[in-house]
């Protein structure tokens, strides 16, 4: 399939979803509450963050696998896989306990939710911590899927999904009135389908099942080469997108972190622009740069113009029309709070946008090792400068610490994909993470 096909597979797939949150969300504000929406919004993301628990195998996954295709060693991708996947859940149990343990003192004094949630919240929190390990292991299976580039797999999935995660709470809150324990148990039943739903066409690819294959320490090494410097940036990164609105809970109070997180969640998924794109770079850039760097670079420089280019006029009308279109969907009321911050993450959105193609070219490369450095020093930049933003200026704070930490990933990023990545010769940054011989060249 061709790139330009899994890049509107991954549209789709992200992007169906976006159109059915907008037109559910004015109804859970209305009907469960401003801060309990803003609780479940932090449910989602806690979901989302600890199934990184897979320690980079998803991701590293999609990288050997597909280099393993072109260097005609597909009979070793089975093993490869058995590996990664009973990692990825053992790994994810780990992180359900670390979070089903966290639950109290989350609820009690990381979040500050009111009294009449408090008990909500808390055993919504206990069903999300169960959810864990099944996001981990869709995680590396979706990885599979990803290497075999067969995206309209990944994303008929994502897509139904992703109407789930909307459509689900819409669906509890007729039944069941506003409570937060049945919007999750019903995310964490959905959860549970789609882990079957992404191993029948794994299965299929592998041409078997798993029974008969060896896991081995090797395979697993091999991924974790790899994975381990992921990790650090799968951890470090996404709690700089999302860690803001737990601080937000923390200093300003629960009852307020929606008018941070609507306009967050929103922006964010505009990023499935650049996401459709580098989601299908990312595996032929790691086949290209094993036999034909010219190619990759050709790919690359036209990705990141593309994403400018479609990038630069959206985030300029979300951050000239935040307020009039925060009005006309969710009310004035609701734009006077909101509207500042959607403004200032607009901004962002533009950088954090184009980063994604530097970034998949330098993990394409096997230089997982420099991303995970270059968050770890930018964390140390982005939380006192949020603290001290929230502080100082309240939520507007705080959206511009998050856009200023964006645009110095994106600077440092470009640096490291043209110094690093693109001047080396063919093959150069993934023989690490091979442990035979380098591919055969066509």
């Amino acid at each position: 399939m061709s790139l330009r096909s899994n890049v509107l597979w991954n549209l789709a797939g992200a992007g169906l979803p976006l159109l059915v949150g907008a037109a559910l969300i004015p109804y859970l504000v209305r009907n469960i509450g401003v801060e309990a929406f803003g609780i479940l919004t932090l449910i989602w993301a806690l979901i989302g963050y600890f199934s990184l628990f897979d320690l980079g195998v998803g991701r590293a996954l999609t990288q050997q696998v597909a280099q393993q295709r072109v260097a005609g060693r597909s009979n070793e991708v089975p093993a490869l896989v058995k590996s990664g996947l009973l990692f990825a859940g053992v790994m994810g149990v780990l992180g359900g306990v670390v979070l089903a343990l966290a639950v109290e003192p989350l609820a009690a004094r990381g979040l500050k939710v009111s009294p009449a949630l408090h008990a909500d919240v808390v055993q919504a929190l206990r069903i999300a911590a169960a959810a864990v390990p099944l996001a981990t292991v869709t995680v590396g299976l979706r990885g599979v899927l990803e290497a075999y580039e067969d995206f309209r797999a990944v994303n008929l999935l994502r897509l139904v999904l992703g109407i789930a995660t909307f459509g689900l709470p819409a669906l509890s809150v007729m039944l069941f009135g506003p409570s937060l324990t049945w919007i999750v148990a019903a995310l964490m039943g959905a959860r549970l389908v789609f882990v079957v739903a992404h191993w029948l066409p794994v299965r299929r690819h592998l041409g078997r099942g798993l029974g008969g294959v060896r896991a081995g320490r090797r395979e697993l090494r091999q991924l974790l080469s790899f994975g381990a410097w992921m990790t650090v940036s799968n951890v470090i990164s996404p709690l700089m997108v999302t860690a803001d609105r737990f601080v937000i809970s923390g200093v300003l109070g629960a009852a307020v972190v929606a008018y941070y997180t609507v306009p967050s969640e929103v922006l964010l998924r505009v990023l499935i622009l650049p996401g459709a794109l580098t989601g299908a770079l990312f595996p032929r850039l790691a086949s290209l740069m094993a036999t034909d760097m010219a190619a990759a670079t050709r790919v690359y420089r036209r990705s990141l113009l593309l994403s400018a280019v479609v990038l630069l006029p959206i985030s300029g009308v979300l951050t000239f029309g935040a307020h009039w279109g925060l009005s006309l969907w969710l009310g004035e009321a609701f734009a006077d709070r909101a509207a500042p911050v959607t403004s200032l993450l607009a901004l962002g959105l533009l950088f954090n946008g184009v980063a994604f193609v530097p970034f998949a070219a330098v993990q394409a490369a096997g230089l997982a090792r420099v991303t995970a450095q270059l968050h770890v020093a930018e964390a140390f930049v982005y939380f006192p400068l949020l603290i001290v933003g929230l502080h100082a200026f309240g939520l507007a704070g705080a959206a511009f610490a998050w856009t200023a930490r964006v645009g110095i990933d994106l600077v440092l990023l470009l640096v490291v994909a043209h110094r690093s990545v693109f001047r080396r010769p063919p093959g150069a940054g993934l023989r690490h993470n091979l442990p035979t011989s380098e591919p055969e060249r066509p």
